[in-house]
């Protein structure tokens, strides 16, 4: 069953009830989560019912080693997420052997988040679940909830590979909610051509989010990075504090004298040259260390101090302090990544910032929800970011509101997904004939595969894990590449938290100013090799932004045929960044100090994609002057490139997200204008080669949505994407469609 009703309609206790009542007549529960808040949350709610029987704990990466085993013993209602099933859960299921056999519900918490190949990886893990606890007789329910999820019953069949009830009547009250479409204003400074720069969405949030505070309005900004969650807060308690002191000093004085300057740009993407995953930069603004100092005496329950930042990458405790202060009331204000989108319990809000478009309506809407639980009225504003497809949306409100949500999309037979899982699934119990079928129409032939390249030895019972390695490691399920790399201060030995490996190049290189809950710090070394980072703390008037190089070569091209006068392409390519220097820009003005070179090895991205080339002599007539303005063939494949990538997903069942495109008018591989799309995942993930295979369908969509497009220039409907690494520069919407007017030609 699948429970798809609003925010706050009264789904945890839809799940919660018969979750008990499982644990009472003696069976167990497995509660599944995509956040690690999220389940810690539920802990908590649980506990509160003070219900003996329920034996319940969370069993994650912060859980310590000595309580595991009294968990895998002892627990009858685990909370865990899909990282833990699948590296430690399922691996080592003989140790739970008491826990399976008892197995009566197993509940699936915001499955709207099990989308693209992350979802497609999900789907083979709960199928082998689903193995695994046959295997000790039991045949438990799976509930699956979700507050924004398109056709609920198709995404949930997909998920689970099994028939599912929907449930999705909302009678639940709620208040009315006023949303917002805010634009900051343009400021007197001028950016390049003479144009004027509009604030950025960072600074307006962490304003905003002040005049709230002070409202004692309880509030969340959302913002799309770690750094700006920090930039938010702490451009917030500094405003604050600036206000609370000359209130101080001149008690009665009118607010309006405080000088509310304009941070630079913190939530920018590098400028990468390609569209594609990006890592997010951690370089923020510092702290501005006079702010609270020499103000006379010091003055308990500061405004200021109800202000914090939440994110990824801090220590376990404390996450859990700041969920427990802000549902407390002791924070009144939260800057925060999409780490606290999802369900957890933060009802008593009033308000939610949304500081950029956050890339998908559900996106939205879930972060909206987050304001307005138990029926009160909400504000939800939408701060538009100086980026196009954010001003698109505050200047057509009908691409937001009326619309629906974007469907789950996943593909369980990806077999570039499946077959790392069948080898898993292999080294947990030996596969059989009968396993086939819960796994999919794909398995067969992939298990044929794998037993020819020697991962799988076919024996007359089945077919068997033939190494002594970790089958479960061979699937990185969220694609987010090797350990995590801590940060330490260097004088005390203090563990900061953590840095995802894949964005310590860009967050942690060394001079990097980097930002831990109001404090700032300067980089002094990193060190890959040991995953550390060493930091002393500072007072730098900069901060760092690091500049990368990013290219694209062909390995290998497996197949390939004509298309119109061109060829298309489909076989390995590798992508190629590499951080090269960084750059320090004052903190006030944004002025550019200086750019410091860096040493650091490149990063590779070896996967498969499709491409397509067009010969010089197709194109000479685009660039000649024949009664219309000649074509910039850099922009045109430009935006054929991005438009492209925007309806693959039509044809090739993948989330946008899960891919990435290079365009060039000169590729050194093929001498000729060239448009890559890659899969965004190690060894490809079948997307690239579903577009081959159906490319002339694809890219007559692609020419057929430029076309149709009412926009004069481009707009995010048709050739401007959210993610663009050049801020969708530069683009030519007539050019494209010309382009691929040639493609197409018979």
């Amino acid at each position: 069953m699948i429970i798809a009703t609003g925010t706050a309609s009264g789904k945890s206790l839809a799940y919660l009830l018969p979750a008990v009542s499982e644990v009472f007549s003696g069976g167990t529960v497995l509660y599944l989560t995509p956040t690690k808040a999220l389940a810690a949350d539920q802990l908590t709610s649980l506990r509160r019912l003070r219900l003996t029987q329920v034996r319940a704990a969370t069993f994650d990466g912060d859980t310590p080693a000595e309580e595991r085993q009294w968990i895998r013993q002892n627990a009858n209602y685990i909370l865990t997420n899909p990282d833990m099933l699948h590296r430690s859960v399922l691996p080592r299921h003989q140790s739970w052997t008491s826990f399976w056999r008892r197995l009566r519900l197993v509940i699936v918490d915001e499955c709207h988040g099990y989308r693209g190949v992350f979802g497609s990886h999900v789907a083979q893990i709960l199928r082998r679940l689903r193995r695994v606890a046959a295997r000790y007789g039991a045949r438990p329910v799976f509930l699956l909830a979700s507050a924004t999820a398109s056709d609920p019953g198709v995404a949930g069949r997909r998920l689970t590979g099994l028939e599912m009830a929907e449930v999705t009547t909302d009678a639940s009250p709620r208040g009315s909610t006023t949303f917002a479409l805010w634009e900051p204003p343009l400021t007197d400074l001028r950016g390049e051509g003479g144009a004027p720069v509009r604030r950025t969405a960072t600074a307006e949030a962490a304003d905003l989010l002040a005049d709230l505070v002070i409202e004692d309005v309880r509030t969340l900004a959302f913002v799309r990075s770690r750094r700006a969650a920090e930039t938010v807060a702490l451009a917030a308690r500094r405003h604050l504090e600036e206000i609370e002191d000359l209130e101080y000093a001149h008690p009665g004085a009118p607010d309006g004298g405080v000088d509310e300057a304009s941070d630079p740009d913190t939530d920018t993407d590098a400028d990468t040259g390609r569209e594609g995953p990006s890592d997010p930069a951690m370089a923020a603004v510092p702290a501005d260390p006079s702010a609270a100092a020499g103000q006379g005496a010091e003055r308990p329950g500061r405004l200021a101090d109800k202000v914090a930042a939440y994110r990824a990458g801090y220590l376990a405790d404390d996450r859990r302090v700041l969920e427990k202060a802000l549902r407390s009331g002791e924070l009144t204000g939260l800057a925060t990544t999409n780490a606290l989108e999802l369900g957890v319990d933060v009802s008593g809000l009033d308000a939610v910032l949304i500081a950029g478009w956050p890339g998908t309506r559900a996106s939205v809407w879930q972060q909206a929800g987050r304001a307005g639980r138990a029926g009160q009225d909400a504000l939800a504003v939408l701060i538009a970011r100086d980026d196009p497809l954010d001003t698109y949306i505050v200047h057509h409100p009908e691409a937001l509101f009326g619309q629906p949500v974007e469907a789950t999309v996943l593909d369980p037979d990806n077999q570039y997904v499946l077959a790392p899982h069948l080898c898993a699934a292999a080294a947990e119990i030996p596969l059989t004939e009968d396993d086939l079928d819960i796994f999919g129409p794909a398995a067969a032939g992939v298990l044929d595969d794998l037993v020819s390249r020697g991962m799988l030895r076919r024996r007359p019972a089945g077919w068997f894990w033939t190494s002594r390695d970790r089958a479960a490691d061979l699937a990185d399920i969220r694609g987010s590449g090797g350990s995590p790399v801590q940060v330490v201060e260097a004088s005390t030995g203090r563990l900061l938290g953590t840095v995802d490996e894949s964005s310590a190049h860009t967050a942690v290189h060394a001079g990097a100013v980097y930002l831990h809950q109001g404090e700032t710090f300067v980089v002094d070394l990193l060190d890959l090799d040991s995953g550390v980072a060493l930091v002393t703390a500072g007072q730098p008037d900069y901060s760092t932004f690091a500049r990368d190089v990013t290219d694209i070569r062909v390995l290998e091209s497996e197949r390939s045929r004509p298309f119109g006068p061109g060829e298309l392409h489909f076989g390995k390519v590798e992508v190629t960044r590499q951080v090269v220097s960084f750059l320090k820009r004052r903190t006030q003005s944004g002025e550019v100090l200086g750019e410091e070179p860096l040493d650091l090895p490149p990063r590779t991205l070896c996967t498969r994609a499709v491409w397509w080339t067009l010969p010089d002599t197709a194109l000479t007539p685009l660039a000649e002057n024949s009664g219309s303005r000649p074509v910039d063939l850099g922009g045109a494949a430009h935006a054929a490139e991005h438009a492209s990538i925007g309806l693959l997903p039509l044809f090739a069942t993948c989330d946008r997200w899960d891919i990435g495109g290079v365009s060039t008018e000169l590729h050194p591989d093929t001498g000729l204008l060239t448009v890559f799309v890659y899969d965004g995942h190690d060894g490809g993930a079948g997307i690239a080669e579903r577009g081959y295979a159906r490319a002339s369908e694809w890219l007559a969509a692609t020419r057929e949505a430029i076309s149709v497009c009412e926009c004069e220039r481009g707009c995010p409907s048709c050739i401007q994407s959210p993610k663009c690494g050049n801020g969708n520069e530069p683009l030519d919407k007539a050019g494209a469609i010309r382009l691929l007017d040639v493609l197409l030609r018979p």
